[in-house]
């Protein structure tokens, strides 16, 4: 299997330097895409801000009368470098995948190279899937949530309305959307220990119901301490444990059968040997 190995053997220091050339890609396309995204950092976080309109909406609210304020005079400026930090990170993250998989493509061998080159193209599609299921649904209804507590003025009471500060709405959705997008990698991750042999399906199926119970503390550490929340990522993450069962057990059948098709070539080769 040695000649199907790209790898030569080199020097710890020229491995280094090859270390440093694809680092300096990685962090010059962060930068850029930092640079572009920092342009346009109000209009990103415009578009971040459209679920919470939803879910005005949604309240039966004067969407006119919603705002989002902020409290220190620096605040909103460092929200927007979060922002173009964020999503320079998404955009940038194609170049730092492939440059940290030429790294490491060299001491691969090809079926190797196979088995592993599906896997970096599904996992930023399920994040996405996650990020998606996060801006569309998720963070409306939790904000629709936390704007139905509020408090209309009455004779014995005063009025209590929500004014999300700039700050905190984007730490919440940015939140969201790591966490959303690490639980979709459950398939990715169990589908590879599965192929090495460290994880069976039987396996996943009697730890079920512990599975079950990490979710919902796993849910309870990741998001707002409300209900919804929790209930909303613990049930994705459930259902991908599922799937992730499913998919070990594909993995294990065609294990299964490329074995007895090993097995078949090599008793061919042996009886015509004995011919």
């Amino acid at each position: 299997m040695t000649g199907d190995i790209d790898d030569k053997p080199q020097p710890l220091i020229e491995h280094l330097m090859e270390l440093r050339t694809r680092l300096i890609w990685s962090l010059a396309a962060f930068f850029a895409a930092f640079l572009v995204c920092f342009f346009f950092a109000k209009a990103l976080f415009n578009f971040l801000v459209q679920p919470y309109k939803w879910a005005v909406l949604w309240a039966g609210l004067d969407l006119s009368k919603s705002e989002l304020i902020y409290t220190a005079p620096q605040e909103f400026f460092f929200t927007q470098v979060k922002v173009a930090m964020f999503g320079a990170l998404v955009i940038a993250f194609p170049i730092i995948a492939s440059q940290l998989y030429k790294f490491v493509a060299p001491g691969l061998y090809k079926n190797e190279k196979a088995a592993f080159l599906p896997f970096l193209i599904a996992s930023p599609i399920l994040f996405l899937l996650g990020a998606a299921l996060v801006y569309f649904f998720f963070t409306p209804m939790v904000m629709w949530f936390f704007l139905a507590m509020q408090q209309a003025p009455t004779e014995g009471g005063v009025a209590i309305s929500l004014l999300p500060k700039v700050s905190e709405y984007l730490s919440l959705i940015m939140t969201l959307v790591v966490s959303f997008g690490l639980v979709f990698q459950l398939p990715v991750v169990t589908t590879l220990l599965a192929r090495v042999g460290l994880l069976t399906s039987e396996w996943l199926r009697e730890k079920r119901k512990f599975a079950i119970v990490i979710a919902f503390v796993v849910a309870a550490v990741l998001t707002p301490p409300d209900p919804l929340s929790q209930i909303g990522l613990a049930l994705p993450t459930i259902l991908l444990y599922e799937i992730s069962i499913y998919a070990a057990r594909l993995v294990e059948r065609k294990r299964k059968d490329q074995e007895l098709a090993e097995s078949g070539d090599s008793s061919d080769v042996s009886q015509a040997d004995k011919a």
